[in-house]
């Protein structure tokens, strides 16, 4: 008895103190105490029932909340549906929707249209020509359906980035078939459709309409014959007529998942790679010229699984990356890592549990702060599996809560004693 109550007291020892690890390159790991300074409004938050439900997209909305996309099993008609959640400034949730039908949907990326609804892209099984079908949804402020789009073909077709462009049409990237881009009119009508096959299968997953008009691409090229695949970006313009495109990779396999053209007309892009790196995979950051051409570039990791899916570049003209951190914690952690402009690390936050947490996009808020979403098995609520995870930070990427997030030495005491942990995680959603 005695020796439990030590065990316990440690525990909080380490919850009131505040510890917060930095993960480096170099796979040091260091702890001091967080700085106790007033901070902005910080929140974390989870939403979701019983089943898998996971987070793929968040966006500061023109009120000051959230609007969150991603693909639940614990709601709506099918197997998986796509959910769109609507919060206040502080994550609580206003207005939560679901679209599908009998069978699998996911949602990828949500974003607010020039007269307020909202832009959702994602894939139904239940719905469309093939297999699976893109699909686009157009919907009202309030999250109510006002229209709706497939695209596909007779097998599985992908669609995993949108964004509304300067003609209130929209930009599509996935892949359907061999096409990698598609531009459509404000009702969702095909435009224009753009392949790039060159004997490679290919599959893209962020694109963004430059300053130019015209568009950038980023994702992976896979070549079978040499098992491996490199990252891809492309550039097109306001036709979607290939003006470049290059690939950045080793002999194993490297993936390009989001990119962001740059205040000075160049382009960042994240992606995680097995062929440089410290371990098995880390994250890859790069930064391009205006034609493409490689500058610099970063990796970050340890020795496991560490995979970058958002970059985005802050005021201060530095970025903001967020993934799974596989060599943090236990089960795999959020990672957020802030860089100067010319990718050095400034400093890193790690949130998560004993179990799966993964951070699949991230953005700066108007307060400076950074707002996440992902996934958590550590924190989730009704006993499920999986919830949708909103993390809100200062501009230092620290969270307010009552015990820490991402004590690793924490995290491995807590392992053994599941019952404490399962009550230390409910005081963290408070």
């Amino acid at each position: 008895m005695k020796k439990h109550l030590i065990v316990v007291g440690i525990i909080f020892l380490f919850v009131g103190m505040g510890f917060q690890p930095a993960f480096a390159n170099d796979n040091n790991i260091s702890f001091g105490k967080m700085e106790q300074q007033p901070r902005g409004e910080t929140f974390m938050k989870t939403f979701g029932g019983k089943g898998w439900d996971e987070s793929s997209c968040v966006q500061q909305t023109t009120d000051g909340g959230y609007i969150i996309t991603g693909s639940p099993r614990s709601f709506g008609s099918g197997f998986w549906d796509i959910w769109l959640i609507k919060t206040d400034s502080n994550g609580n949730k206003i207005w939560g929707k679901t679209f599908g039908g009998t069978g699998e949907e996911m949602g990828w990326y949500v974003q607010q249209t020039d007269e307020g609804g909202y832009i959702i892209i994602g894939n139904t099984w239940s719905f469309g020509a093939g297999e699976g079908d893109v699909w686009l949804i157009k919907t009202d402020i309030d999250g109510n359906k006002l229209w709706d789009k497939t695209y596909g073909k007779t097998g599985n077709d992908w669609g995993t980035s949108v964004q509304q462009t300067s003609d209130g049409g929209y930009i599509l990237t996935g892949s359907i078939g061999g096409d990698l881009l598609f531009k459509t009119d404000n009702m969702g009508n095909l435009e224009w459709n753009v392949s790039f096959d060159e004997g490679f299968s290919n599959l893209c997953f962020c694109v963004q309409q430059t300053s130019d008009g015209g568009y950038i691409v980023t994702g992976s090229l896979w070549s079978f014959n040499d098992n491996n695949s490199d990252v891809l970006l492309i550039k097109t313009d306001n036709a979607g007529n290939i003006v470049w495109n290059r690939t950045f990779g080793g002999t194993n396999f490297d993936h390009g998942r989001f990119v962001r053209q740059t205040t000075d007309g160049e382009y960042i892009l994240l992606g995680y790679t097995r062929s440089y790196g410290a371990g098995k995979s880390d994250f890859w950051l790069i930064k391009t010229d205006s034609s493409g051409n490689m500058v610099w570039n970063r990796t970050f990791g340890g020795v496991d699984y560490d995979n970058g899916y958002c970059v985005q570049q802050t005021s201060d003209g530095g970025y903001i990356l967020t993934g799974r951190g596989g060599s943090l914690g236990i089960g795999g952690s959020v990672w957020l890592i802030k860089t100067d402009n010319t990718g050095n690390k400034i400093w890193d936050r790690i949130y998560g549990g004993i179990s799966y947490d993964t951070g699949y996009f991230v953005q700066q808020t108007s307060d400076s702060g950074f707002i996440i979403t992902g996934a958590s098995a550590s924190f989730n609520s009704d006993n499920g599996n999986m919830d949708f995870l909103l993390i809100k930070t200062d501009k230092d990427g620290n969270v307010k809560t009552k015990p820490v997030i991402g004590n690793m030495l924490l995290l491995r005491i807590l392992e053994r004693f599941p019952l404490l942990w399962r009550i230390v995680s409910r005081l963290n959603l408070r």
